[in-house]
């Protein structure tokens, strides 16, 4: 089992709407009608979680919430931690509680583990790809609608950075900005002129003409947009290291560890969060 850096927990505040949302759908207006035909209403049960596949483990916290939503006094005894990684058969956490309870909030719970580990195990493949390159993966927006404070922490859990968490938090120029301020100048002029000192300015540019145009107007970062390898040796050399530069767009595992040998700082890769396959996770009475 491999064991990364201790990586922050999100706080459960954060956590517990989306928990509550998703059990609130499943229950539906009466509540799981099997378990109430089938199981005591005092039935105890114990179950474990555990991998079915090899993966990234990233989401206790979720099913740890969905059990005590629905049975306060259940216990849940984590055996991994998010952001290690599990072999098949072996367990993730041991639960026991009511056993109606376990079972209403079984589903709610493997859907989120399920998505959360399958994104921080395809991270992981992304982050091995270009070990010793010195270039960093980042996540992007791309993500699942009400899910993204989770699937970006998920994200982390696989090893890699977080891009922006929404368009409140850095400044981002792209394309249809620069269409309408009219380019690359008069965009970062406003950008800088209502930045905050805090506050990151990113310019995306698709040529090497306008990285040229926009390198005496020092932007932070400069996200070089779908960008031919050629064109990305180039622009490393055109910089030499006096801005942060992103590539971004036709980035897989055909692709990612040419992109980082160019010599780029960051690599950003939206299949994190909108392509990753669910990771194989079951639960089990014990």
């Amino acid at each position: 089992m491999s064991v990364p850096p201790m990586i922050a927990s999100l706080p459960d505040l954060l956590i517990e709407p989306v928990v509550r949302r998703a059990l609130e759908e499943d229950l539906g207006r009466t509540g799981d009608i099997t378990a109430q035909a089938c199981i005591p209403a005092d039935a105890h049960m114990r179950a474990v979680f555990a991998a079915r596949k090899e993966g990234r483990i990233a989401g206790l916290d979720c099913a740890r919430i969905a059990l005590r939503l629905l049975d306060p006094h259940a216990v849940f005894e984590p055996v991994v931690r998010d952001g290690e990684d599990a072999e098949p058969g072996l367990p993730l956490a041991r639960i026991e509680g009511n056993a109606r309870a376990v079972l209403a909030a079984e589903r709610t719970a493997l859907n989120l583990m399920q998505r959360l580990s399958g994104i921080a195990t395809l991270t992981r493949a992304y982050v091995r790809a270009v070990e010793g390159t010195g270039a960093r993966i980042t996540d992007t927006r791309k993500t699942t609608p009400g899910l993204r404070a989770l699937e970006k922490y998920a994200v982390r859990c696989g090893g890699a950075l977080s891009h922006r968490l929404g368009l409140d938090d850095a400044i981002l120029i792209k394309d249809n900005h620069l269409a309408v301020c009219g380019g690359v100048r008069p965009a970062l002029e406003r950008a800088r002129a209502a930045a905050g000192h805090l506050v990151k300015i990113e310019l995306e540019v698709d040529s090497l003409a306008q990285l040229e145009e926009a390198l005496p107007l020092k932007p932070d970062v400069i996200m070089l947009d779908n960008f031919a390898l050629s064109d990305l040796r180039r622009a490393v050399q055109m910089t030499a290291g006096r801005v942060v530069l992103e590539a971004s767009g036709g980035v897989n595992f055909d692709t990612v560890r040419a992109i980082a040998e160019t010599g780029v700082d960051v690599i950003s890769v939206g299949a994190l969060t909108h392509s990753a396959p669910a990771l194989d996770i079951g639960l089990d009475a014990a």
